[in-house]
């Protein structure tokens, strides 16, 4: 039995009725975009929300093109997107930052297609290091959680350091 292709034809990243769409991806740089660079691409899709909290939303739909085992996403291809997610959750939180480490735990396989929704929130800030907490699902399943080191980058932090 062969797998029926993944349909890349329109997708829907819209959010929760009380989320704010957010260009996250302004507040670094066209650069920057490794995930979200390409919009109608057959990668990744994302479109970012900030929820009431002001906390960081996205809508991720994983493409043929982040293929690992049959018909589902790759490890890879998930932490790549907590990587940005995660990252931007902090700027969103007046932390300009790079990401200094990132530990992923993989819970279950995403199926290809799939449009998911990332959760972010800052959790804490010591001086120049802000962790960010996130985890990739739908609706009551997990597919991947994350904790985030970010740094602050020198010079831009809003404590002075």
């Amino acid at each position: 039995m062969q797998n029926e292709p993944i349909s890349t034809a329109a997708v829907n990243l819209d959010g929760a009725a009380d989320w704010v769409a957010f260009d996250a991806p302004a507040l670094v740089g066209a650069s920057l975009r490794f995930v979200s660079a390409e919009p109608e691409g057959n990668r990744y899709r994302v479109r970012y929300f900030k929820n009431p909290a002001g906390e960081l939303r996205a809508r991720v739909w994983f493409g043929p093109e982040t293929e690992g085992p049959p018909g589902h996403a790759h490890g890879g291809a998930m932490a790549a997107v907590l990587d940005e997610v995660l990252g931007l959750a902090a700027w969103t939180a007046g932390y300009p930052v790079v990401v200094g480490n990132l530990n992923v735990s993989f819970r279950n396989p995403l199926p290809l297609g799939e449009v998911a929704t990332v959760a972010s929130r800052v959790t804490t800030v010591e001086g120049r290091k802000i962790t960010v907490l996130g985890r990739i699902c739908a609706g009551e399943l997990v597919f991947a959680e994350a904790e985030c080191l970010c740094i602050a980058i020198k010079g831009k932090n809003p404590q002075g350091d």
